[in-house]
């Protein structure tokens, strides 16, 4: 039997009663997990009796085991009794002093809940809409960025190296004289520009010469990955063997037939592909921000308030997707940071506000969902299944055997929702 006491819109307080006869089958419990291994002179290894088992070592020994075991059960027990919703694991309160074997004892439990959401003003929001017409300059940017794309890099056979060159050549880093672990390579590729070494070191090649040798003196910054290297002035000796340059194709009809486009050999034919290309993303663009602006409107004035422990595990979850992504890729999660340009710590802060964004963004779409009666029909069940077989490239009864028809609906309800919200903007 337990007691319910709310002590915020997201937080409970349990009160579980646990009577003489759960504890003592939490007792049998732990004795039956020990008894094969317990060994007790003039008995046999598994042959002992609890009774002579705690006539030895004392049915405090037990207790512990026991303990977890019945707590485990009767506040299982009580959170389904009482329809409790919780996301995260509890807080036990227990006075051990008041265990005894053959009595009935108490305890608490304090755990956080999914949080109740109080709606405000969800829906006719005005939003002034992108608009989604291609124009001349963008099309000739995209056809400017696919022409660079299929540039080569050709050796620069006279001068020094200049801005957007790339640059051949050895380095090794030291610190107070010494060389430093990862600070070493040959033959490494560098374009000059592109802001992927320590700042100011990509300044200092400019107007080297293959062949040239040059100490480039820099400091590392104060939030560099490293800790043995931040904030530290570091020499790297560099030596330049090479420059390249890039040499961009002319648009013509020979450089469109060589991409090999089914059906698309001419310029104008490869313009208007692309410009439908561009098409498509702006109005996915569009829709998206449409989707953020009225989703962020709706929750931005929803009351909620959601436990730091639902934020974390949220936050958790997101680092080891991340991480997960990064091997993926065969790449560290360490340099994936370096990537990011952030360390771990400012990593994680801003996976915090994600997680916290992401929360309130999907309970803030669940409780209209309800408010509005907005619901998943059979027929959009079946399709959604229908849409995933064809995704996965299986057989949909196999798909149906796998995935769960109660979080296909969530699903769909969960998209019509947010298709409501939208539906509901007043575009300027």
């Amino acid at each position: 039997m337990a007691k319910i006491e709310t002590l915020s819109n997201s937080r409970v307080k349990i009160e579980v009663h646990v009577t003489k006869e759960q504890f003592e089958h939490g007792l049998d419990h732990a004795f039956d997990k020990i008894k094969d291994d317990v060994e007790i002179k003039g008995f046999r290894k598994g042959k002992v009796t609890r009774k002579m088992y705690e006539q030895h070592k004392g049915v405090e020994s037990l207790y512990e085991e026991a303990l977890n075991h019945v707590i485990q059960e009767t506040y299982y027990d009580a959170i389904q009794d009482e329809n409790l919703d919780v996301v995260a694991q509890p807080k036990i309160d227990l006075d051990i002093t008041k265990v005894e074997k053959g009595k009935d004892f108490t305890y608490t439990a304090t755990v956080a809940v999914k949080p109740e959401v109080k709606l405000g003003t969800y829906k006719g929001f005005e939003y002034e809409k992108e608009a989604v017409e291609v124009t001349d300059e963008e099309l000739d940017k995209a056809i400017e960025s696919l022409l660079n794309q299929n540039a080569e890099l050709m050796i620069k056979e006279e001068g020094a190296l200049e801005n957007a060159d790339t640059a051949v050549f050895d380095f090794e880093g030291f610190v107070d004289g010494t060389a430093f672990e990862g600070g070493k390579a040959e033959n490494h590729e560098l374009q000059m520009g592109s802001g992927q070494f320590i700042p100011g070191f990509e300044d200092q090649m400019i107007g080297m010469k293959p062949g040239e040798e040059r100490d480039i003196n820099v400091t590392f910054p104060e939030d560099y990955q490293a800790e043995n290297l931040k904030g530290k002035d570091a020499v790297f000796k560099t030596k330049l063997h090479e420059i390249k340059v890039k040499q961009v194709p002319e648009l013509s009809d020979e450089f469109v037939k060589d991409l090999d486009r089914e059906g698309i050999e001419t310029v104008d034919a490869l313009k208007s592909t692309e410009r439908e290309k561009l098409e498509t993303q702006k109005k996915q663009t569009s829709e998206n921000k449409a989707i953020d602006f009225a989703v962020d409107q709706a929750a931005q004035n929803a009351d909620i308030e959601i436990p730091q422990e639902m934020i974390e595990s949220e936050k958790n979850r997101m680092l080891d997707n991340t991480k997960r992504q990064a091997q993926q890729y065969g790449m560290e999660f360490e340099m994936y940071l370096q990537f990011s340009g952030m360390n771990l710590e400012q990593f994680e802060a801003q996976l915090m506000k994600d997680a916290e964004r992401s929360i309130r963004y999907n309970l803030t779409i669940e409780a209209i969902a309800k408010e509005e009666k907005i619901e998943a029909s059979e027929d959009e069940i079946d399709a959604k299944f229908d849409e995933l077989a064809k995704q996965y490239n299986m057989d949909i009864e196999q798909i149906k055997s796998q995935v769960n028809p109660e979080v296909v609906g969530q699903e769909v309800v969960f998209r019509k929702t947010i298709d409501f919200l939208v539906d509901s903007l007043k575009t300027k």
